[in-house]
């Protein structure tokens, strides 16, 4: 069991020292995945004996449908293979195994509370049925023969039988997002039977002898459980659209990605030579006296769509605005950011703040005294223009100066 933590707990921290774990977004609306992997199974409510030692192992297989962000059923088969010693005088004293091939086939619901992490926690619940055989179940029942001064031994009735159970399931796990479509998938699920049989004893009245197995020694109405632990992979083949609950635009508007990667390249600026100088001359003749008083819009400083980073054409813009703000020291400026429509509100009010501290930084450098600067960011709420294209978006990505 301790190495199974350990597994996980190093896989955990390699994935997160990868530069890019936290920023991939790979979650689709609906999905169907297929797991496999190890499991290791215990007992846990064995009656009147308890677990001497044990030697556990297994595997499992299974296929997944998302239904949702958050809801996916699953159907599990397993194979767990249990070699358990017992006390209280159940097969201990020759240090024989109770042996017992599980074969299992379940039906999940499994509800994930942050599908859009790269760390997910999910819960599990179903139900599904145990095949099982338990072999070398035999009683040292204490009493000896008085013929031959031997101990008397009974072999259960289900030593050998195979017999099918209900078992009903409830657990907890995480998956850790490896690639697009690859989850490591960890788990621990506990599981309670519908008799009480595979350890080898059916301990609610059923047995050889009523004396030994349904008598004192074995009595007792309550039904067997095991747990287990698995470790494996997922693999997501077969995607539907990309969640729109997980993207970083959420707004109710259809985003047309492609549409936005054209305006970006539209106006995205490429370095070229550029004669700064004589275009801020040609800013200076143009803008003329400034009115410091009013709301000053610094036409001209716009910003590519989802990014903080200033144009090259700006700079003439900024640098005539700092000439202004040098030759009047005691006015203070507060320098206000805006994005267009796409996003959402909590996201483009930070976006906005970027921007307007980017203007900030640039006045800085060119003299200008941090004091009498401050920034806000008032994201979508306040559009130059009400219009969708590419046109209107671009110039209501821009910031305003209002002087104090």
């Amino acid at each position: 069991m301790k190495k199974l933590f350990t597994i996980l707990s190093v896989s955990a921290i390699l994935l997160f020292m990868s530069n890019s774990f936290a920023q991939d977004r790979f979650v689709a609306t609906d999905a169907w995945g297929f797991g496999f992997g190890f499991t290791y199974p215990m007992y846990v409510g064995i009656q009147e004996a308890s677990l001497n030692t044990s030697e556990f192992y297994g595997g499992f297989l299974s296929i997944q449908r998302n239904f949702s962000e958050h809801i996916a059923w699953r159907l599990k088969g397993a194979y767990n293979h249990v070699a358990a010693q017992y006390y209280e005088n159940y097969n201990l004293e020759n240090g024989e195994y109770v042996e017992n091939d599980m074969i299992t086939g379940d039906l999940d619901f499994i509800y994930y509370f942050n599908p859009c992490e790269p760390i997910t926690m999910f819960l599990l619940a179903g139900a599904g049925l145990n095949f099982n055989e338990p072999t070398n179940a035999i009683i040292y029942t204490g009493q000896i023969d008085e013929v031959t001064g031997e101990e008397i031994l009974f072999v259960s009735e289900l030593d050998g039988e195979s017999n099918v159970g209900a078992q009903f399931n409830i657990g907890a796990g995480v998956d850790i997002r490896l690639s697009e479509d690859w989850r490591l998938h960890g788990e621990g699920v506990y599981h309670t039977m519908g008799n009480s049989k595979i350890d080898g004893v059916d301990t609610r009245g059923g047995g050889t002898t009523d004396n030994f197995f349904g008598g004192s020694w074995f009595g007792g109405n309550s039904n067997d459980s095991w747990i287990n632990a698995d470790i494996g992979v997922l693999y997501y083949f077969d995607k539907g659209e990309p969640s729109k609950f997980c993207d970083l635009y959420t707004g109710k508007d259809e985003v047309d990605y492609n549409r936005i990667e054209d305006i970006v390249r539209k106006y995205q600026t490429m370095p070229t030579e550029v004669d700064y100088d004589r275009i801020c001359e040609i800013v200076k003749k143009c803008m003329g006296p400034a009115m410091i008083e009013e709301e000053w819009v610094l036409i001209g400083v716009n910003f590519d769509f989802n990014k903080a980073t200033l144009r090259p054409e700006s700079y003439p813009i900024l640098d005539n605005a700092a000439s202004i703000l040098l030759e009047n020291p005691d006015v203070s400026v507060e320098i206000v950011g805006h994005t267009d429509q796409i996003g959402s509100d909590k996201y483009n009010d930070e976006l906005s703040v970027k921007r307007a501290e980017a203007v900030k930084k640039y006045l800085i450098a060119k003299g200008v005294p941090a004091n009498n600067l401050t920034t806000v960011g008032k994201g979508k709420r306040d559009l130059l223009f009400k219009e969708n294209d590419p046109e209107s978006r671009f110039y209501n990505r821009r910031v305003v100066s209002n002087v104090k």
